[in-house]
């Protein structure tokens, strides 16, 4: 059994147990609409203020919410039917594909590249990214992280095995790093920004190293039944994403009222994201290959994907 298989496999596991599996959606009808949604991003926002409830209801169509720590365990939750539409970072689904997952993606909030990096204590040696030779780094295995941990290594000439990599979900990497289990750590907002709060010193954004892309996802089966209400739910986070974009403080409100993380670190973090919901263009695309062709090279993903392949084609206005 492939790693990434086993992984998918232990996910769906991990879901169980925590109990956010959930019935999927009867093909002959839909009463509700499923999203996983983390900390981090747009959704918690939307989700607070209730836009998509208020677009859907007028269809009859109720929305439930699940929360997961981060990108992958909700790639999972998509691919096996038990929710319908996601928020992730641009390595699980190319993890996700690799083990031939049933999603496709919908639509992209390219990053300006502040949102993501690698800190380091504040006393810590490491000054540099080549300064990481030798050194216990932390983040999510198949997460946005990880693939900028891997090209902040490309970045300093290093290759994977100059590190340790220690693998870990953002809340046992919080531990793990303010207990100096870890030299450094790979990490994305708002976790970045509180870590940053902390004194934490960041030595490289993934500004610095990649281009960052975020992606909607959603399950192919979900798609290929209702392409309507997939287009409806882009043009419903592109508007919001408009608002977001002309009212910063207030979606700093929102995400502090929906997670309960500090404000100072969510305004932080909100001051500097992009908010912007795009089409998956061709520019898109060759970033996104780049990037899994980097995992297939590393040997992180048994075998080559062909990213255009699970592209949903959504013309804005459709």
């Amino acid at each position: 059994m492939s790693q990434s298989r086993r992984m998918m496999i232990g996910l769906s596991a991990a879901l169980l147990v925590t109990g956010l599996m959930v019935p999927p959606v009867a093909a002959q009808e839909l009463k509700e609409i499923r999203i996983g949604f983390q900390k981090a991003g747009l959704f918690p926002a939307v989700k607070q203020r209730a836009t998509l409830e208020k677009v859907f209801k007028e269809k009859g169509i109720g929305v439930r919410w699940v929360e997961f720590q981060f990108g992958p365990p909700i790639l999972e939750a998509i691919n096996t039917g038990n929710v319908d539409f996601g928020y992730a970072g641009d390595a699980p689904p190319i993890f996700a594909q690799a083990a031939r997952a049933n999603l496709v993606y919908i639509a992209a909030i390219p990053s300006r590249g502040y949102n993501q990096g690698i800190v380091v204590p504040e006393n810590s040696p490491i000054k540099t990214l080549a300064d990481l030779k030798g050194k216990k780094v932390g983040f999510g295995k198949g997460s946005s992280a990880h693939n900028t941990t891997v090209a902040a290594l490309e970045k300093a000439g290093l290759t994977y095995a100059d590190i340790t990599p220690v693998y870990l979900g953002p809340a046992d990497a919080v531990a793990a790093f303010a207990g100096g289990n870890i030299d450094a750590w790979s990490i994305w907002d708002p976790y970045l920004a509180l870590a940053e709060g902390k004194q934490a010193r960041v030595i490289a954004f993934s500004k610095d190293v990649q281009d960052s892309i975020s992606f909607f996802l959603a399950n192919k089966d979900f798609t290929t039944r209702h392409p309507d209400i997939v287009a409806l739910f882009n043009k419903t986070f592109a508007d919001e994403g408009k608002w977001a974009e002309a009212n910063r403080a207030e979606v700093a409100t929102r995400l502090q009222e929906a997670t309960g993380v500090d404000k100072a670190a969510t305004t932080r973090a909100v001051e500097r994201s992009n908010y912007t919901v795009v089409p998956i263009t061709d520019q898109i695309v060759a970033t996104q290959q780049q990037t899994a062709d980097r995992f297939f090279k590393l040997g992180l993903i048994p075998k080559a994907v062909d990213v255009r392949e699970i592209v949903w084609k959504w013309t804005p206005g459709s």
